[in-house]
């Protein structure tokens, strides 16, 4: 071949070429102008080659270099890594050939294209190894060409075992290729593992060269997460709605079409919108604030809103309301799930709690928990509180019993509701105490209107057992003004106040509260916690008064009154605290105290002074009441050496008539004692000759109100007189209280009563300044 022809081939030559010398480039052909990137031989002649050799694989070329020591000697290939000019690397299949003297051939061939279709293989084969399909290369007939790990792993057979064999049977199912491809090329499918657990597939078919590719998922796991996903969806007693990102109902679980009363077919693609709901107000919601719309548009989720939903049967059901994002990772996917859970029983079981709370279980009237919630929350304007207390409700509950009591405490709350506005509140406080608020009626004038009309539906005979019993009440009144700034507990005890200055004054009445009364009330109450320590200090005491025998003019007998000095207010007026231990349990321990002091008293000066005196002590109808009063009293006579016969009980009038038949029980179990019994305060009451002879009494004392007109008053003394004559008649000792004249004296003694006592006689005095020491 010429040389013009031989370098031409060099010179066209696809691989580079080029000649260095003593270590300097001497020639370089087109192809490795165009490996180094350089634009003409200049920028590549006369430069060492090593410098387009990378520093890494330097060394090696040089190595390969040295050992070529004769002309015309080769190297074997060796992949080296070359530099351009501009810096970037290449990778080339070199030989090197010795030209003779420091003169070498270098020919480079370009493996870039190579090493990186090598890669890919690599990575193609460590994919098919490493991915969790089963990826399986199959002939057109269906015989296994290539067997991957997973697929070892999902089927139980190994790569030999199954390489040459038929994938039908090593997958446990039939495959027809073909027809999966003509179906799209994906196919759902029940294969086996080799040990017969059934496998959830999904086939993906891909025709390669004369065969197949196979990409077997396993999506046994996932199917039956989803099966028990659908499972627990199913059998929730939550309702589940799935809408879509255009707001259309997308799935509903069985609880939703139960509660929503609505079937599956009909829910599933109608728009979210046609739910109807309310709020807990009773608001409608519209469509663009439903909560499964906010969240399609903010992303929040709105937990546990209470709704009340209109079902198309018209019930209204009551649901507990969750809505949040489908996926919450993913906001733009704008689907939502809305639960809810059917509240309608445990919403009215809870609303009957409530109304039990508030509420009298007896009367189903307002409870005092109630009216105070009622008069705390008012709006500053009038109203006016009306505090009803049954007059003599007790006689009923201990004659008929407490059934019959609360039949008509039931009627009586209905016709104080029946009688009172429709935006009153009627509610009873407890025992036979009620109240009335009212805003509608605040005019003093209208108020006392109301009270009476209230009072007068409560009169009305009430028919039980197949009696008639007649009610009435006593009735305390408070104006609440537009700034009054008292509590509901305040206005509620003035109303109590004012209800008890009502009874004071002598029941079925109605009372204003004033701040005087409340004052007196304040005071009373301190008066009783004070008397309750004068018993305990020692402060009560017995003043003697003395009673005269009309006839001779001496004294025959001695009256113990009890006295109280307070260590800040002095002398306290019997008036006004035997009232207050009558009230309590007190009158019970002082009678007590004081009777066996008293007898103690009077036996010492009968024994000492020789004096022959009758003690007369004042019981209460309180006393008549204790089941202890007859041993008490037997327990004084026995410690102190006191005679039956010289001790003289006095009860009053209006006691023994309360209850007849027990007051003769008590006295006369007193009577077989052996003491003395006078009925006090005679002609207040309303008590006649045959009952007074029913009582075994010995005593009459005439009430002093007759005494004090007795000598300017014609009526007084007929009246006096008429006593007299009774009390003879039945062989009673009559005794005239509240002489306070000579006059009087004078004419008690011609109209033939038997004994007196009063200021004229001689003022009740301690014993040491009655008897002397």
């Amino acid at each position: 071949m010429e040389p013009d022809s031989l370098a031409e081939l060099v010179e066209l030559s696809p691989d580079a070429i080029c000649v260095h010398e003593r270590g300097l480039l001497t020639y370089a052909n087109r192809a490795a102008l165009e490996a180094f990137a350089a634009r003409s031989a200049d920028e590549v002649v006369g430069r060492r080659f090593t410098d387009f050799v990378a520093e890494d694989t330097r060394a090696v070329l040089v190595e390969k270099l040295a050992r070529l020591t004769e002309p015309g000697q080769a190297s074997e290939p060796v992949e080296v890594l070359m530099s351009r000019l501009d810096g970037s690397k290449f990778a080339v299949e070199t030989v090197v050939v010795h030209l003779g003297q420091a003169a070498y051939q270098v020919v480079m061939r370009d493996i870039t294209a190579k090493k990186a279709a090598a890669e890919a293989l690599r990575y193609q084969a460590a994919l098919v190894s490493h991915v969790s399909d089963a990826l399986i290369a199959t002939t057109g007939e269906g015989v296994v060409t290539s067997w991957n790990p997973a697929a070892e792993a999902v089927y139980g057979w190994t790569a030999a075992e199954a390489v040459g064999r038929r994938a039908g049977e090593l997958v446990g199912a039939p495959l027809d290729l073909p027809a999966i491809r003509r179906g799209g090329g994906v196919a759902e499918a029940v294969h086996r593992r080799r040990d017969g657990a059934p496998l959830a597939i999904r086939v993906s078919a891909a025709e390669m060269n004369d065969g197949y590719v196979l990409v077997c998922a396993d999506e046994t796991a996932r199917r039956r997460a989803e099966q028990n996903y659908r499972t627990v969806v199913a059998s929730l007693d939550e309702g589940v709605l799935v809408m879509g990102a255009g707001g259309l109902i997308e799935a509903a679980n069985p609880a939703a079409c139960r509660i929503l009363g609505v079937a599956e077919a009909d829910l599933v693609g109608v728009p979210c919108h046609t739910l109807v709901l309310f709020t807990e107000s009773g608001r409608w919601i519209p469509p663009d604030e439903l909560p499964s719309v906010q969240t399609r548009r903010t992303g929040v989720t709105h937990n546990g809103l209470v709704v009340r939903l209109r079902r198309p049967d018209g019930r209204d059901v009551w649901v507990s309301l969750t809505s949040r994002l489908l996926n919450q990772e993913d906001p733009a996917a704008m689907a939502v799930v809305t639960s809810f859970t059917d509240i309608t029983e445990t919403r009215a079981i809870s609303a009957r709690l409530a109304h039990d709370a508030t509420h009298d279980p007896l009367t189903r009237l307002a409870n005092r928990t109630l009216v105070l919630g009622r008069l705390d929350v008012r709006e500053r304007g009038a109203v006016t509180v009306l505090f009803l207390d049954l007059d003599k409700f007790k006689v009923i509950n201990d004659s008929l019993g407490h059934s019959v009591g609360d039949q008509v405490l039931r009627i009586v709350g209905e016709r104080l509701r029946r009688s009172s506005g429709r935006d009153d509140l009627v509610g009873r406080l407890g025992g036979d105490e009620f109240v009335v608020v009212t805003a509608e009626v605040t005019d003093p004038a209208e108020v006392r209107a109301l009270a009476e009309h209230l009072r007068a539906a409560l009169a009305e005979p009430i028919g039980v057992l197949g009696r008639q019993l007649h009610l009435d009440a006593s009735i305390g009144v408070v104006l609440v003004g537009r700034d009054d700034r008292r509590s509901a507990e305040d206005l509620l005890r003035d109303a109590d106040v004012a209800m008890y200055q009502a009874k004071t004054l002598g029941r079925a009445r109605h009372h204003f509260f004033d701040v005087g009364l409340r004052e007196r009330m304040q005071r009373r109450l301190r008066m009783e916690q004070d008397l309750r320590d004068a018993v305990r200090d020692g402060q009560l005491w017995p003043a003697y008064q003395p009673v005269v025998d009309l006839r001779t003019g001496e004294m025959v007998a001695v009256e113990a009154l009890l006295r109280w000095t307070h260590p800040r207010h002095g002398a306290i007026a019997p008036a006004e605290f035997i009232p207050l231990a009558e009230e309590s349990d007190l009158i019970n321990v002082i009678g007590k105290e004081m009777l066996r002091a008293t007898t103690r008293e009077l036996a010492a000066r009968r024994t000492g002074q020789g004096l022959d005196l009758t003690l007369k002590v004042n019981l209460s109808a309180r006393q008549l009441d204790d089941p202890h009063l007859v041993p008490a009293v037997q327990d004084a006579l026995a410690s102190t050496g006191l005679p039956p016969a010289a001790l003289c009980l006095e009860v009053t009038e209006s006691a023994l008539m309360r209850d007849q038949a027990a007051a003769a029980e008590v006295l006369a179990s007193l009577r077989s004692l052996g003491v003395l019994l006078a009925i006090d305060d005679f002609g207040t009451g309303y008590s006649s000759l045959a009952q007074l002879r029913r009582l075994t009494l010995d005593t009459l004392k005439i009430d002093r109100s007759f005494i004090t007109g007795i000598a300017e008053s014609r009526d007084a003394e007929a009246i006096v007189t008429s006593i007299i004559a009774m009390a003879h008649a039945v062989d009673l000792t009559v005794i005239a209280e509240g002489v306070e004249s000579a006059e009087q004296l004078e004419l008690l003694r011609t109209l033939g009563c038997d004994q007196a006592q009063g200021y004229y006689l001689g003022r009740p005095v301690p014993a040491a300044e009655l008897f002397g020491q």
